[in-house]
């Protein structure tokens, strides 16, 4: 079916940036995995209906969903063991700047957690972000305000 060839192309060009979101949301990459699953199975049930723009719907999913979860009473559950990811070949800095940057994030409520992600992961603008999360653009601002704050006093410690 042509739906299921479009869908799937759409997939697997959006994948890699909706896992890197979804990372930077979750903080691990099983969660990360899930909720990219979950999102593109929300997508798809919406696919043959009309969508403007299928990448930024993808988006807006995806966080909302995230949101969605982190609600729930079940999402504060922590695995028993966290095994390690395979070997790396990422330098340590780096590595090092990736493990306090996911460690601010994980300090901060989910909503500061996505605005942050969107407005400076994904690079979109106070308007865009707003929309996609259903608040007003000067809520944006201000939680922006609020969870860098957050986040430079977490990352100073």
């Amino acid at each position: 079916m042509a739906k299921d060839r479009e869908f799937e192309e759409f997939a697997i060009a959006r994948t890699p940036q909706l896992y890197r979101s979804a990372y930077l949301l979750c903080g691990d990459r099983h969660g990360a995995e899930d909720l990219v699953q979950e999102t593109l199975a929300k997508v798809y049930v919406k696919w043959g209906w009309r969508i403007d723009n299928p990448a930024a719907y993808a988006q807006t999913t995806l966080v909302r969903t995230f949101l969605s979860q982190r609600r729930r009473r079940s999402s504060h559950e922590l695995p028993y063991a966290d095994l390690p990811d395979s070997a790396s070949v990422d330098p340590v800095a780096a590595a090092d700047l990736r493990l306090e940057l996911q460690e601010v994030l994980d300090g901060l409520a989910p909503l500061d957690r996505a605005v942050l992600v969107l407005r400076y992961s994904e690079d979109l603008s106070v308007a865009e972000v707003a929309r996609r999360l259903g608040v007003t653009p000067g809520a944006v601002k201000n939680r922006s305000m609020r969870a860098l704050e957050r986040a430079r006093e977490r990352a100073t410690r």
